[in-house]
């Protein structure tokens, strides 16, 4: 079933090429108008306007906590009833150290506060804190698809794997607005997004 959307979109495959599209600009934009600069990293608010950015042109839903249970594969993110709590909770968690920043970075992953667009917002977060605390961001283009997301399921039993993985990609290229493209690229080819790239945009 297609996801209800502003630009009248019936047909999933033609949403999925549209959305990567708009958003993709959007995404480009919140780095050249320095708008992530802007914002407090490692709070919700801050991930809820990156979400509200790269989406508001294609869901009403955009920036808006989710109001229906989400499941992946076998896995139920936070359900509806506990989410608010839990991201309350995930606001309070430290983040001055790579361990902290990624553990507080799978919490939001198992939240999932957003009916779609969780993964894609939450990686710009997530290199948001990084940079703030650590002055480095991870090279997503160093992160292969199959073994993020393989870590990212196991995660919330056993965060080893996905903490030894982006460690392993981190830079001090923060303001390299090509590692920045690359990531974004490879953030969506992660969710199965790869008709566009940033740079032909």
């Amino acid at each position: 079933m297609t996801l209800e959307n502003k630009l009248g979109i019936d047909n999933s495959a033609d949403l999925a090429r549209e959305e990567e599209r708009i958003s993709k600009k959007k995404a480009i934009a919140l780095f050249e108008n320095g708008i992530l600069d802007r914002l407090e990293a490692g709070r919700f608010s801050s991930l809820k306007e990156i979400h509200r950015y790269l989406f508001e042109d294609i869901y009403d839903f955009a920036g808006k906590i989710r109001t229906v249970n989400i499941t992946k594969g076998n896995f139920r993110f936070a359900p509806l009833m506990y989410l608010e709590a839990a991201l309350v909770q995930i606001d309070k968690m430290p983040q001055s150290t790579f361990d902290e920043i990624i553990e507080k970075y799978v919490e939001m992953n198992i939240a999932h506060p957003f009916r779609e667009g969780n993964g894609r917002s939450t990686r710009i977060w997530l290199d948001m804190i990084l940079k703030k605390e650590l002055g480095q961001v991870i090279d997503w283009s160093k992160v292969g698809k199959d073994d993020y997301l393989m870590a990212m399921e196991r995660s919330p039993v056993k965060d080893i794997e996905i903490k030894y993985i982006l460690k392993a990609a981190l830079t001090d290229e923060v303001d390299n607005r090509g590692i920045y493209m690359k990531g974004i690229d490879y953030s969506y080819y992660y969710e199965g997004y790869a008709t566009f790239k940033t740079e032909e945009l």
